[in-house]
């Protein structure tokens, strides 16, 4: 469904890059020697290694179709991820204000660090005392048995700065998972979408916060409203930014102490990592 939509914009957007690139050579061999090679890359192969240019009704057409796939299945990833992007521009402008006037948010802005594989020292973090947020984290990832390799990559948002903070919103997403103390199962996911859809403002965040209660069943609705519920969109809307916290330098940090520093309670309720297709 997603290519059968893609297709004929990334028709256009080649079409457009033959005509224009060429006449962009001699200012991009201009600028590489003034700002470097990254203003080539982003004039002569789009914004962004990946970026699909599209235009207001393009980008609806794909939020309506992302939307309700993800609706009909929310582990379709990619299709949550074309939806977060389309739809997501006025949030994002905002977080990208509340990082620019947080001195490690601006420092993570200018960095821009990754979170991969390729990126964690993964042997390090196992030797760490459990109870540190770098050995929860690796304990989440081994118990729900998850990668932060799966994250998409960037399309659809026409600015690279924020399509730097919508890339970096999903890699620190299992962070979330850490931080709040919940699994990937359903009700654990629509727990961090409610504290994400309070702490970024992102439409995507509050459409599965809306949405996903409608896939759990009796007993999980009701600790989803008396407790689960509550206690995610306070501490989403009274947290400091959590885009603004370079993680990688706090794997040594005990994870309580973290929580407090971003004024976050723990969890009201222990959820298990089992079954996490469940409802």
């Amino acid at each position: 469904m997603l290519q059968r939509l893609l297709n004929p914009f990334i028709r256009l957007n080649q079409r457009h890059r033959s005509l224009t690139c060429k006449g962009l050579k001699a200012l991009c061999i201009h600028q590489l020697h003034t700002s470097g090679a990254e203003f080539t890359h982003s004039y002569c192969d789009g914004l962004y290694p990946g970026h699909i240019q599209t235009t207001a009704f393009q980008k609806a057409l794909l939020a309506v179709g992302s939307g309700v796939a993800a609706l009909h299945d929310p582990y379709r990833h990619d299709m949550v991820a074309v939806l977060g992007e389309t739809t997501g521009h006025l949030a994002l402008i905002n977080l990208r204000d509340r990082m620019k006037n947080d001195p490690e948010g601006y420092t993570i802005l200018t960095e821009r660090p990754r979170i991969r594989l390729s990126t964690l020292d993964l042997e390090k973090m196992a030797t760490l005392p459990d109870g540190t947020f770098g050995r929860e984290y690796l304990r989440f990832l081994e118990d729900n048995k998850v990668t932060p390799d799966s994250r998409a990559e960037v399309k659809f948002v026409d600015n690279e700065e924020l399509a730097y903070i919508m890339l970096r919103y999903r890699e620190v997403h299992d962070l979330l998972h850490t931080l709040l103390g919940m699994p990937t199962n359903m009700l654990g996911e629509v727990a961090v979408k409610w504290f994400e859809a309070a702490q970024t403002g992102l439409p995507m965040c509050a459409l599965g916060a809306l949405l996903g209660p409608l896939r759990l069943n009796a007993s999980r609705l009701q600790s989803l409203f008396t407790s689960l519920g509550p206690w995610a969109l306070q501490n989403g809307r009274r947290a400091r930014c959590v885009l603004s916290i370079f993680y990688e330098r706090r794997w040594e940090q005990r994870l309580e102490d973290l929580r407090q520093e971003l004024n976050i309670q723990p969890p009201p309720v222990i959820l298990s990592a089992s079954n996490r297709r469940g409802a």
